[in-house]
């Protein structure tokens, strides 16, 4: 891994926000007043990328502009390969209503070389990622980097929390830094590729319905626990990488599939929308009445 090309990332602020990025070496790569034109800047390939129904009311509307050097259909067809330890099928064992508990996973022997889709096996979960609806529970534990190779969730959204070890994770909106102690999200449909710098383990929370959201505060007030300003989403950047065996592994109804194409599908240099992954810092979360470094109200009695 190239640790230069992870110093000082750049990110936007904000939650659920229309953010707009272009990469500085693409000035004025983002259309201006308008998303399809008849002939987009830098002749870039403009494609929408939706989390929602297109027809959502504008108030739960989740979607994206992405501008790119190639289109993302530029790719062989899928072909269905081993799920590994990943799985939806909750009837593979029989129930057990006592409480369990894990020691720490595993992580990859100096013999193995696993990477994090590799290294991906469910605990548990509930409902169906067919009927969009329910949830799953997976740990991740890998030792090498993903090399030329993204993964595709287009099932549910993933919330990562490493526990050992950095992720430094590629997106087609940009590179994140995710360290112990924070988490990110990466949300239906949504290509990354995860490198590392050590062994690395953590847990992953999937939902199959809707995306993650901030809870109303209610007597707690305007202010308090995550506060929207703190959660961080990158900005774009893109690499123009062709002539190599690059591969796709989508996660499909449960079911894993693989594709490949002749360049890295991270070429996207400008980008538009609500619709993005994002990290969050687990410090920034204000407790309430703790007083641990804010206050959620600030009371001034004028007589």
């Amino acid at each position: 891994m190239n640790k230069t090309e992870w110093v000082d990332l750049k990110y936007l602020s904000g939650f659920g926000n229309e953010f707009a990025s272009e990469t500085p070496s693409y000035p004025n790569a983002l259309p201006k007043g308008k998303n399809t034109p008849q002939k987009a800047p830098y002749n870039l390939y403009m494609e929408q990328l939706s989390g929602t129904a297109f027809t959502a009311p504008r108030e739960t509307n989740k979607r994206s502009w992405l501008y790119r050097i190639l289109p993302s259909v530029k790719h062989y067809p899928f072909k269905k390969i081993e799920n590994g330890l990943i799985t939806h099928n909750w009837n593979e064992e029989e129930p057990n209503p006592n409480q369990l508990r894990w020691k720490p996973f595993d992580l990859p022997s100096n013999e193995q070389q696993i990477d994090f889709v590799q290294g991906l096996a469910t605990i548990c979960g509930a409902g169906d990622a067919r009927l969009r609806h329910g949830i799953a529970i997976h740990v991740y534990s890998c030792n090498v980097s993903m090399i030329d190779k993204a993964f595709c969730n287009s099932d549910g959204d993933f919330l990562i929390v490493p526990q050992k070890g950095t992720l430094f994770i590629k997106t087609e909106f940009g590179k994140m830094c995710v360290a112990p102690n924070e988490i990110c999200v990466i949300q239906n449909g949504m290509r990354f590729s995860v490198e590392i710098e050590e062994a690395s383990r953590g847990y992953i929370l999937e939902v199959f319905d809707n995306h993650f959201v901030l809870p109303y505060l209610g007597p707690i007030g305007a202010n308090g626990l995550a506060n929207p300003r703190d959660f961080q989403t990158p900005v774009a950047w893109f690499e123009n990488v062709k002539g190599i065996h690059f591969k796709i592994i989508l996660k499909f109804q449960g079911n894993l599939f693989e594709s490949h194409q002749d360049h890295s599908c991270f070429n996207v240099v400008a980008w538009h929308g609500n619709y993005s992954p994002y990290k969050y810092n687990l410090e920034n979360f204000m407790t309430i009445n703790t007083v641990s470094f804010d206050h959620a109200v600030k009371l001034v009695l004028i007589e």
